[in-house]
């Protein structure tokens, strides 16, 4: 009975300490892949295409999503009353990113075929009078989220794109939006620390993504104010997170990646020390460097849900190119190009439900390519 009693021990003592040993084992790595994807590249030939998706867009009125909310029937006007700067490309957060991507584009290919055709639109709908009537939007009693922060951050990133941009057409595009630039910025520092929470989604009110791009403006225009509110807010919500679990993503209609937006804006905010040390504990499957992410896969491009998948591959990429910039995080590059080129041969000729936005999606993906 006794030696019954004893293995039964020795059993129990050795299964306690096979599963304390699995318990630590939180992640396996993937099988060796050896395949190098090609290496996008943003050349002329490439930027002239990209500039026909939102040049298509940015004036075409209808279809409209205006996600208004309605105080009486004096609200409801057509969207280029509403919004005569940025009425165009289906709805006004893609507008914004869609005036961006032609900024982005001029900026880094000053022979675009249709230059001057793209400058007088910009200014055109970039006018002094088209920012006033968008200021005046957003101070409507029942407008104060409006596009909060997806749409916002947005707004910020296409004025860092004009402010970087050295042209007598950026100065002016420039002065004109800033009342609605400095809007904006004021709406970030109010807002955030009225946030308790973080929103860890996949589509429009992601509070990394909202973060990130408003972040470069602030530190790019030196703007302390914002820098200060953005990075405060951002260390409360995500400095102690662990174990993101990539294995839930992608949802079945993102076009983020929480996980990889919080990574990406988090290494905006440290050292690179310290964000190799956080990484480790939030992302700690990115350091093998046979790391592999499968894109995520699109069923219908003319399903303005469905077709969101095509922008999570590119904002995946953008991200991991950003993480990619640290030391022994190289190899994300290939990870990152993999889900360009599943993408993008597709954002050509398809359906308007993904052409009016997805070429913003690209153009900033294929920017982070090195």
């Amino acid at each position: 009975m006794k030696n019954i009693i004893g293995a039964l021990l020795v059993l129990f003592l050795i299964s306690c300490n096979t599963s304390k040993k699995e318990e630590t084992i939180k992640y396996v790595q993937p099988m060796e892949d050896k395949t190098m994807a090609p290496v996008p590249k943003l050349d002329l030939d490439q930027a002239n295409k990209l500039a026909e998706l939102p040049l298509h867009c940015m004036n075409i009125e209808y279809p409209n999503k205006l996600s208004q909310t309605l105080g009486s029937d004096d609200d409801l006007l057509s969207p280029k009353t509403l919004h005569p700067a940025f009425y165009g490309c289906f709805d006004w957060h893609s507008s914004v990113h869609g005036h961006w991507s032609l900024v982005s584009l001029l900026k880094q290919f000053p022979n675009l075929e249709k230059a001057e055709e793209i400058k007088e639109r910009l200014l055109n709908n970039i006018s002094k009078e088209n920012i006033e009537a968008e200021v005046a939007y957003f101070h409507g009693k029942l407008n104060k989220s409006y596009e909060r922060t997806y749409g916002w951050t947005w707004l910020l990133k296409l004025a860092e794109e004009l402010h970087t941009w050295d042209n007598d057409t950026a100065r002016t595009l420039e002065t004109n939006l800033q009342p609605l630039t400095d809007l904006i910025c004021e709406k970030y520092i109010e807002y955030l620390p009225k946030l308790n929470y973080a929103l860890r989604v996949g589509t429009h009110t992601n509070t990394a993504f909202g973060l990130s791009f408003a972040y470069d403006y602030a530190e790019t225009t030196n703007h302390a104010e914002l820098k200060k509110a953005i990075k405060d807010r951002a260390l409360y919500f995500f400095k102690n997170d662990e174990n993101c679990p990539m294995s839930w993503e992608p949802s079945g209609s993102d076009f983020l990646s929480p996980c990889l937006e919080e990574a990406a804006l988090m290494k905006r905010l440290l050292s690179h020390e310290e964000f190799k040390t956080w990484l480790g504990t939030f992302l700690p499957q990115l350091k093998y460097k046979n790391y592999s992410l499968e894109p995520g896969i699109v069923s219908d491009r003319t399903d303005g849900h469905l077709v969101h998948l095509d922008g999570v591959n590119f904002s995946r990429a953008w991200n991991l190119n950003t993480i990619a910039s640290i030391p022994d995080y190289e190899h994300l590059k290939n990870v990152a190009n993999q889900h360009i080129n599943y993408s993008l041969p597709s954002i050509f000729g398809d359906d308007y439900m993904g052409s009016h936005w997805l070429g913003s999606f690209a153009i900033y993906a294929l920017n982070t390519v090195k």
